[in-house]
């Protein structure tokens, strides 16, 4: 026993020898952006956070399926024969998109509409105002863009993973990535 007590005495002085001759630090520090730390520092950061995940939680599911129709109706389309058969089959497809959501994205904010046209961006690689000129033409993307710009959002805003880093964290975070 006494054996054993005098060999962790050696082994703790040799260690505080070794400490001394090569001093190492305890912690590891990290250096943070300062976009983070100021968002760290803001009181109300963690209740807009939360608010953000609920947001996204909740036109998430909206992107998606829009990201689904736009390629169901891409292959279609190109199927279809004639340009008369092309039109009926998106007055059909835009009747049936309304009768399923009209109603759940009318009751959207403001906020969660802003972050609705960007996420489908995200999932189809085209904003909005191209999506609507495309298959509505000229004159209904500027009318349905006039009337985003009176609720203070933008048809032409596209995504950006890096300036919208907690958008893209909470998206990986719920596991739809």
């Amino acid at each position: 026993m006494k054996q054993i007590k005098s060999f962790i005495f050696i082994v703790l002085l040799f260690s505080k020898f070794i400490q001394a001759q090569n001093p190492v630090q305890d912690t590891i520090r990290y250096t943070l952006p300062d976009f983070i730390l100021e968002a760290q520092q803001d009181s109300n950061y963690e209740k807009k956070f939360q608010r953000l995940i609920y947001n996204v939680r909740k036109v998430l599911p909206y992107a998606k399926m829009a990201s689904f129709r736009f390629q169901l109706m891409e292959q279609n389309l190109l199927v279809l024969p004639t340009e008369k058969e092309r039109k009926e089959y998106l007055k059909r497809t835009e009747q049936a998109i309304k009768d399923q959501f009209f109603d759940d994205l009318k009751n959207l904010s403001q906020s969660q509409g802003r972050i609705l046209i960007k996420l489908i961006y995200r999932e189809t690689g085209k904003t909005t105002y191209d999506l609507l000129q495309t298959y509505r033409g000229n004159f209904t993307a500027i009318y349905w863009q006039a009337m985003a710009k009176v609720f203070n959002a933008n048809l032409k805003q596209e995504y950006d993973p890096i300036e919208e880093w907690q958008i893209e964290q909470i998206i990986k975070k719920l596991g739809f990535d």
